[in-house]
């Protein structure tokens, strides 16, 4: 699989990052090893997934993590999540 995380600021892209996983695993397995990567190498916690982004996940395969969805303060407007590529 293949994912595409974009940080947005002021409706700019601040920073991207693809993620491929090649691993024989489940696809919420492989989109969790995602998110936690994006965290490290973005530096941020990880995101809590709502409802209203899991049901934007399932319909579209992409998801906005807004500063609702973190703990702590993040410094973009959001996170946006999109798989590219299935298996």
């Amino acid at each position: 699989m293949k994912f595409w995380a974009r940080t947005f600021k002021d409706n700019r892209m601040t920073r991207d990052m693809v993620i491929i996983n090649t691993e024989e695993d489940t696809r919420t397995h492989k989109v969790f090893a995602a998110i936690e990567k994006i965290g490290y190498d973005f530096d941020i916690a990880r995101p809590i997934w709502l409802d209203s982004n899991i049901s934007d996940f399932k319909r579209y395969s992409k998801v906005r993590f807004y500063q609702d969805s973190f703990i702590e303060e993040i410094p973009f407007d959001y996170l946006e999540f999109s798989v590219l590529e299935e298996d």
